[in-house]
């Protein structure tokens, strides 16, 4: 296992397994991020996100449907896009941080929680999902 640092990236794919990107910590930064680079793109979240996407799926206590989406399209209700998204969620709104690019949350978050071991994502061409381990 990767050591998650700007030097030791998680190396990840995403769950229809369509691209690659990685993703490391930066708990340097204000607020504290975790940096997803996918290609020439960088997309940023809350560093929080992976215990309290993980708090939230324990919670919930079966499968949850991700349905990723770009932050100028909505997300369904109830799945771990609308979450990411939710004024209820604990930093009471986006997890991304970045104007712009802050969707896409429930396609690039599900598979570091899988490589940390603590959910299970399924990998289908469509409609994947995930629960907590």
């Amino acid at each position: 296992m990767t050591e998650g640092t700007k030097s030791d990236p998680w190396e990840l794919t995403t769950p229809p397994g369509s691209s690659k990107y990685s993703m490391y910590r930066d708990p340097d930064a204000d607020p504290p991020a975790l940096v997803c680079v996918i290609g020439s793109t960088t997309l940023k979240y809350h560093l929080s996100a992976v215990d309290e996407l993980h708090a939230w799926l324990l919670a919930r206590g079966d499968w949850v449907v991700l349905g990723a989406a770009d932050e100028n399209k909505p997300a369904a209700d109830g799945t771990v896009e609308a979450w990411g998204r939710s004024a209820t969620n604990p930093v009471g709104g986006w997890y991304g941080l970045r104007k712009g690019y802050r969707g896409r949350f429930a396609m690039y978050l599900p598979p570091l929680l899988e490589a940390l071991g603590l959910a299970e994502v399924t990998h289908d061409a469509r409609n994947n999902k995930m629960r907590a381990l």
